[in-house]
């Protein structure tokens, strides 16, 4: 007998991906996994609908099906998510309702889903209290409670690229993420490009900290990170802190001045360790999700 198999989707802000993982999988290891070209390049709902069509032939019938997508969900919309013409607002949980029926669908944003592969295989397997802080493209944070990924009142708990680190920064009420802006791959690529005036990626700084300038930008960037992660920290009460994300490519320059920080700043520092799943890490957090639901 064929054992059940469950669905795993992640919408990604340039990249959609699908893979299937048999109930009871002790890894969570995605299994024939198809990927799809950049979701901004169709529009929204062209998108969703290309990649049913690819789920449907990859397996039918699931015994469940986990979702990790950019932004939160709230009210049955996702929210949160403005750089995807139509994406912000669309019903996703009711397409997925329809295409899938009776199998079990949950959903959660990619920050929250990468906690949960952390949580069921991964660097927080066995926390009761942690925080997972994703350093990527932009800049984001899982809280963990009572072994689970706390979703706040309206979805949105961990959402800290929207805080503010001094009184002059812009708010969310004026089109902007004013932490993410300043500690995230994208805000580093933009600020490194503009220092260099030459177009150059997050990464590629952190291989030119000689060049003017970009020392003092890398580790003023690296600063504040420390700052709100030892912050978060003092307010949660974490075991343990698990630091994910494509930015840990530069872990030898990150993780020391972070662990240094909260050696310094939290009276009871938790245990600061890197992520197991760094490339994709939201879709096995929608295996994690999808096991979950099949249980």
């Amino acid at each position: 007998m064929t054992a059940a198999r469950v669905l795993a989707i992640d919408f990604g802000g340039t990249k959609i991906a699908i893979a299937t993982a048999a109930v009871g999988s002790p890894d969570g290891r995605p299994e024939g996994t198809v990927r799809l070209r950049t979701l901004g390049s169709a529009g929204a709902l062209q998108a969703v609908r290309r990649t049913l069509d690819a789920a449907r032939a990859l397996l039918t019938g699931p015994a469940a099906v986990g979702v990790s997508t950019f932004g939160v969900l709230r009210g049955g919309r996702v929210r949160l998510a403005p750089n995807v013409p139509g994406w912000d607002g669309m019903a996703l949980p009711e397409l997925l309702r329809a295409e899938f029926g009776d199998a079990p669908v949950a959903i959660d944003n990619d920050v929250n889903a990468g906690a949960a592969a952390e949580l069921r295989w991964g660097a927080l397997r066995g926390v009761d209290v942690g925080l997972y802080v994703n350093l990527g493209t932009g800049l984001a944070a899982a809280l963990v409670a009572g072994g689970r990924v706390l979703a706040g009142a309206h979805g949105a708990a961990g959402e800290i690229g929207y805080l503010r680190d001094r009184d002059g920064d812009p708010t969310f009420a004026d089109g902007h993420a004013p932490l993410e802006d300043v500690v995230s791959g994208a805000a580093l690529g933009r600020r490194g490009s503009e220092l260099l005036g030459r177009p150059v990626s997050a990464a590629e700084l952190f291989e030119l900290r000689d060049e003017p300038g970009v020392a003092d930008l890398l580790d003023a960037t690296v600063a504040t990170l420390a700052r709100t992660v030892a912050n978060l920290c003092v307010t949660l009460d974490p075991e343990r802190v698990v630091l994910a994300g494509g930015m840990l490519g530069a872990a030898d320059h990150i993780v020391p001045r972070v662990e240094a920080e909260l050696r310094r700043a939290v009276p009871f520092p938790p245990r600061l360790v890197k992520a197991r799943f760094v490339d994709d890490a939201p879709l096995v957090g929608a295996v994690a999700l999808a096991l979950e639901s099949a249980a």
